[in-house]
């Protein structure tokens, strides 16, 4: 049996819950000469306006990220969906991120890419984001368009 489809505001309560408390997404980029698709899982923090990813600085992902300076995430499972679109406002190496955001970003994931040499951070701004469940859900799944929530 489907449950009934969410309110918009219990809907955006639950994808915050959702930012604040997941650790990881799937991070999806194309290669901007062949298009070719790349998808890897990477940990995340979000400040409340961004994500934050961070991946060796030489990996595909990053290639593509400073190269179109666009990102699909995925966080949850399948029925239980936030997808983001969004761009790179900006790349910090391991090394020169503040410690307050290495700091945060290590407490959340458990890991602390600060430790290691070579690794980059990105913070995505959403462009777009739709989070649904079931079916009954589809109508009304955008609840960030153009950067903006479109649920108060």
């Amino acid at each position: 049996m489907t449950p009934p489809a969410r309110t918009p505001q219990q809907r955006k309560a639950d994808t915050l819950r959702r930012l604040e408390n997941d650790v990881d997404t799937w991070v999806a980029t194309a290669d901007p000469e062949t298009g070719t698709p790349y998808l890897v899982p990477l940990s995340f923090l979000w400040d409340g306006v961004m994500v934050l990813i961070c991946t060796p600085a030489t990996s595909p992902t990053s290639r593509n990220l400073r190269a179109t300076g666009r990102v699909r995430l995925g966080i949850g499972p399948t029925r239980d969906l936030v997808l983001i679109e969004g761009t790179v406002e900006a790349e910090t190496a391991a090394s020169e991120i503040s410690a307050e955001t290495g700091d945060a970003f290590a407490a959340k994931t458990g890991f602390d890419p600060r430790e290691l040499s070579g690794y980059a951070y990105f913070r995505v701004r959403p462009q777009r984001l739709q989070a649904w469940r079931e079916a009954n859900e589809l109508a009304g799944r955008d609840l960030i368009r153009g950067g903006d929530w479109v649920t108060p």
